[in-house]
């Protein structure tokens, strides 16, 4: 059975320091810091790797974040696992819990992480199961 937590989300992304990857293909690259709020308080830190032209409305993104924080009462942590692509107007996006990464009394947690942005303002839905350790 899946539970559904919801709330909103503020992110903050920069440029990693200078000189990192001198000489190498060129990648966008930034470090996410998000802060949720709702039925999950806490934060969380990751970073992102991104290739294309999204100024011409084709690119491409994977992530990894990781989550410390409150989840409906239960205290812990865990990843989330980003991949999305956008092409000619059309965009996919899918971001799920990696599975085994729970931690304290998130230990256990699998499942999906939707977002959209209204206004731009960041919601989020997390369709979630504790599987029994």
């Amino acid at each position: 059975m899946f539970i559904t937590a919801k709330g909103t989300f503020e992110i903050t992304m920069q440029a990693p320091p200078s000189g990192e990857g001198a000489g190498r293909v060129s990648l966008g690259r930034m470090l996410i810091d998000k802060y949720y709020s709702g039925d999950l308080i806490g934060i969380g830190q990751g970073e992102m790797l991104s290739a294309g032209n999204p100024a011409a409305g084709s690119a491409g993104y994977v992530a990894i974040e990781h989550v410390t924080g409150t989840l409906d009462g239960m205290s812990g942590s865990f990843a989330l696992q980003h991949a999305g692509t956008m092409h000619q107007g059309a965009s996919h996006l899918s971001i799920s819990i990696v599975p085994g990464s729970g931690t304290e009394g998130l230990t256990g947690i699998q499942g999906k992480f939707k977002l959209d942005i209204v206004d731009s303002k960041h919601y989020y839905e997390l369709e979630y199961t504790m599987d029994l350790v």
